[in-house]
């Protein structure tokens, strides 16, 4: 089995070569990440972005090249380490749909006529998921909360009963 192997930014480089040759030889793949304790992780099986308001998610896409190649570069790095990606974007236009996106209206066009459409941002966010595997979701601020608790408890009671059954020799 391959891995994807976090290994804790406080770790000395050059210090742990021994450990990332055996995992390389058995076609693992190390990430440099600051972790919020211990030196080694697995990747989380999900992991969620919240974007503010549809003008953050419209400026990630549809923004400067930079903007957009960052955004793609953390959708790719979710991908590669078999992390499900979710991306909540908290709206108060009633935005609850790629359908809804479609038909959102940018503010940003009166003052910029090159700033991306709702069509076209509907448009980009189908292809990323397609490509990806990222899902949008999106929501009310006040619903925000509740939206990553519903996604994260499946996760986190899985996790439960396969540590339950560790204990227990199963």
């Amino acid at each position: 089995m391959r891995l994807q192997i976090i290994e804790d930014t406080r770790q000395q480089a050059g210090k742990h070569e021994l450990k990332h040759e055996k995992w390389a030889a058995h076609g693992d793949t190390i990430y440099r990440c600051a972790l919020p304790c211990g030196d080694y992780a697995l990747p989380s099986p999900i992991h969620i972005d919240t974007k503010a308001n549809m003008q953050e998610i419209a400026q990630n896409i549809g923004g400067t090249a930079k903007e957009h190649a960052r955004f793609r570069r953390e959708l790719t790095l979710a991908q590669n380490l078999g992390t499900k990606m979710y991306v909540l974007v908290e709206n108060t236009d009633g935005i609850r749909s790629l359908a809804d996106v479609a038909r959102w209206q940018n503010p940003r066009l009166s003052d910029s006529p090159k700033a991306i459409t709702g069509e076209r941002l509907a448009r980009a966010m189908a292809t990323m998921q397609e490509r990806y595997g990222v899902t949008f979701l999106f929501c009310g601020p006040e619903q925000s909360a509740g939206y990553i608790h519903a996604l994260i408890e499946p996760y986190a009671k899985l996790l439960e009963q396969y540590m339950r059954e560790a204990a227990n020799g199963e």
